[in-house]
């Protein structure tokens, strides 16, 4: 049960990041965390190195959650720890 759960949690984490770069792929615009109290969204127009940066970095992590929690459902990769 312990494997099935955290499984689930890290597959679900892994779709979650994968739905934003693709939702920012879509629009053009990511959110990116904050600058100087204010939200902090890089564009293709503005700031196209910053936006590429951001969605390979939620992408490569969204894949890498998604097989991590597939691998770890099936016995091939370490389950979360639960405490």
């Amino acid at each position: 049960m312990e494997r099935v759960l955290g499984s689930l949690f890290l597959i679900g984490m892994g779709v979650l990041l994968l739905v934003v770069a693709w939702r920012g792929y879509v629009s053009g615009e990511l959110r990116a965390g904050v600058a100087y109290f204010r939200p902090y969204r890089p564009n293709r127009e503005d700031n196209p190195f910053a936006f590429h940066f951001y969605l390979i970095l939620y992408f490569c992590s969204g894949m890498a959650l998604t097989v991590w929690g597939i691998l770890a459902l099936f016995g091939g990769a370490p389950a979360l720890k639960w405490r």
